[in-house]
């Protein structure tokens, strides 16, 4: 046979074992799930990677030196990729648990929705909350952007975040936003794109995230002594200059109140409390509101005093 015959013959085999390979994935992830290529969107991802099905496929032509069809090839690499995605839900499951079981257990918000329907609704209202806890912070590859990857304790699957640019001065070795640390968001939108002919669903960024601190850590108490409880509501009331003043302090909530709105605009009101028992207003306005859903306790940082001894976000 001549060289290029050779070549050309080859060439043919290899692309059909490429089209096996890429049929194979498309039956896998038509059956399996949505489709999604993210780490953080389930237990595992439902697509397959590229390499893995190569490396199964190859591993299956040997374990059949006597000839394999291409039924008997979809069936090991269906139950081999079932048996994968089983053991990275059970390791994803055990991780959140272990992130949490340090933490005292709060009650679910009412308007709380699960990882787990968000992926079975493909959908998310900006008004639901999420309470979760940070899996991963990563990069995402070719960019600049910061990623969280996020998992609660109700669900089995995750889902990935795009971070907020306002939050990546908490992202790094010594600061609060890592590994394990427990967050309340909402004003969430979905992102569903289509990677390579498949769903993949991330949550777009936004502002109103709520980063909880645990007193009982030494950690976070050094962070709230430090920076929160300079000053207090007293001592705000009697600088002069105060609104050339920076503020930041800790308080507890003892109610929230819903005003009349500003003409169009939607307001509440919170009533807070310091360790002195001095009271003051914090006012939400417009879609800030929305924040009220996430608040127990609260620590502001660069909050803005207007004269009527209430305090504008």
């Amino acid at each position: 046979m001549e060289p290029a015959a050779v070549t050309a013959s080859a060439s043919a085999d290899g692309g059909a074992f490429l089209e096996f390979v890429d049929y194979a994935i498309s039956v896998i992830t038509s059956s399996g799930g949505d489709g999604s290529e993210s780490p953080g969107a389930g237990p595992a991802p439902a697509r397959p990677p590229w390499g893995w099905t190569v490396a199964q496929v190859l591993k299956s032509c040997r374990a059949y030196s006597s000839g394999v069809t291409a039924a008997i090839l979809l069936s090991d690499l269906f139950q081999s990729w079932t048996e994968q995605r089983k053991s990275l839900t059970a390791k994803t499951k055990v991780e959140v648990t272990s992130l949490l079981n340090t933490r005292s257990k709060r009650r679910r918000l009412p308007t709380t929705v699960t990882i787990d329907s968000i992926h079975e609704k493909n959908f998310l209202s900006p008004k639901s909350v999420l309470e979760a806890v940070v899996i991963d912070v990563f990069v995402l590859p070719g960019t600049n952007i910061y990623m969280l990857t996020l998992g609660d304790m109700w669900s089995t699957s995750t889902i990935d975040l795009y971070l907020h640019r306002r939050y990546y001065n908490y992202i790094g070795q010594h600061c609060i936003l890592k590994k394990g640390r427990e967050v309340v968001l909402t004003g969430c939108c979905l992102r569903t794109a289509v990677v390579e002919g498949s769903g993949h669903a991330r949550i777009l960024p936004t502002e109103y995230m709520v980063i909880l601190l645990d007193e009982e850590k030494d950690e976070d108490a050094m962070l709230l002594a430090a920076q929160f409880c300079t000053y207090s509501f007293s001592s705000m009331m009697e600088e002069k200059s105060r609104n050339d003043v920076v503020y930041s302090f800790y308080a507890r909530i003892e109610k929230i109140e819903t005003l009349e709105p500003f003409g169009c605009t939607e307001r509440k009101q919170i009533v807070l409390v310091d360790n002195d028992d001095e009271k003051i207003k914090f006012i939400l306005w417009g879609e800030q509101v929305s924040l009220a859903n996430l608040f127990r306790f609260i620590s502001l940082y660069t909050s803005f005093n207007c004269l009527s001894q209430a305090i504008a976000s």
